[in-house]
């Protein structure tokens, strides 16, 4: 699997270093890393292997199967054998050659319960297209029961299959709960860390719990009680010395017009916005609803050639001249080992995604 494998020649010359390959089996913090925009769908869409099999979805490395919230309470069974028949398709019609393995992204199940886990499991507990679950309004005590029984799964089929636990609860959003909580959610993922692939924020949940709902010009940074939240969260689990990935709200506008992204629309100028934001808070790759919303926030996580010479510059003076030294670009101060931890996840972020030109930019994939 590779990031914009598909560019021609043209859109190939932006680069200035392009994006490496990866695959299913890759170390968890190259995939941690990897999953760019994360396309949710409800279990109950009878069309999934079509979407796959069609440009729909071009670009697409991740996506989450939902069973929870995306599916209404009166259609969890016809949800559930809807799963299992798109999945059993999809493994038909890769091995009939209709489709390549590395054009299917890594895929995750939402769950609402550890019957629906162990439902997927007994199906699909072999198959290496699975990649993992997502649990969602996650708690310790619940969270410990699906951890535990995921690791038991993956003994039983030799299996490395990962958790994408959602904070989505009362239990972080309220001032009073949330230290205590995450400081043992952490404890929790720190004792399950090789199956902890990214920690997801469930910001519509969140704003539910005040009545709440950004708009179009509003980013998630703007609702104040989601800000302080989302502070606390990267603060508990991005810090360097056990540093986990922590992944993006949901950004719920898209544009209704068929066809190319419209660079001036209010849709894509926001999740731009939110986006930006979002790196500049530690936040890596984006929860997405919507196939136009794949090489926007894709084409947001390539590294600039700033970033990137700077981090290069600060790793290689990092033994020896480790104090201040000159950017590349002759403009900034690069102090080594205080910026040493970023110079190493931009360093990683461009083996994933890529290293634009100098002067070049997301800009000249969405144009």
């Amino acid at each position: 699997m590779r990031y914009f494998n598909n560019l021609n020649e043209e859109k190939k010359s932006v680069f200035y270093r392009l994006p490496q390959s990866f695959h299913r089996s890759s170390h968890r913090e190259t995939l941690a890393y990897a999953l760019g925009a994360t396309l949710y769908m409800p279990a109950t869409r009878e069309i999934i292997l079509a979407d796959l099999l069609s440009e729909k979805l071009q670009g697409l490395k991740s996506m989450v199967i939902c069973l929870e919230d995306a599916v209404g309470d009166l259609e969890v069974k016809k949800a559930e054998v809807n799963l299992i028949n798109q999945l059993t398709q999809l493994i038909k019609a890769k091995e009939e050659g209709l489709i390549d393995e590395e054009e299917i992204p890594l895929i995750f199940i939402r769950i609402r319960n550890l019957h629906q886990m162990k439902m997927v499991i007994e199906n699909f507990g072999e198959n290496p297209l699975l990649t993992g679950f997502v649990f969602p309004k996650f708690t310790v005590e619940k969270g410990y029961l699906y951890l535990e029984a995921l690791k038991e799964m993956n003994i039983k089929y030799n299996r490395n299959l990962f958790a994408m636990p959602i904070l989505e609860d009362k239990n972080v959003i309220y001032k009073e709960d949330r230290f205590k909580n995450l400081q043992e959610m952490k404890m929790l993922f720190d004792e399950f860390k090789s199956m902890v692939l990214n920690i997801r924020i469930g910001a519509t949940d969140f704003c539910s719990f005040f009545g709440l709902r950004r708009g179009m010009e509003t980013t998630i940074y703007d609702v104040a009680v989601i800000r302080n939240c989302i502070e606390d969260v990267v603060n508990i689990f991005s810090r360097m010395e056990n540093d986990y990935v922590v992944s993006g709200c949901v950004w719920e506008y898209y544009s209704s017009t068929k066809g190319s992204n419209d660079l001036f629309s209010r849709e894509l100028q926001g999740l731009i916005k939110e986006i930006i934001l979002d790196k500049q808070n530690a936040l890596l790759g984006k929860t997405i609803i919507h196939p136009s919303q794949i090489l926007p926030v894709q084409a947001l996580q390539v590294v600039s050639q700033e970033e990137y010479l700077d981090a290069c510059k600060i790793i290689s003076n990092s033994e020896e001249n480790n104090g201040v030294i000159n950017s590349q670009y002759g403009n900034k101060m690069n102090e080594v080992k205080p910026h040493l931890n970023w110079a190493k996840k931009i360093i990683k972020r461009g083996e994933i995604y890529g290293v634009f030109n100098q002067e070049r930019s997301y800009i000249d994939l969405l144009k």
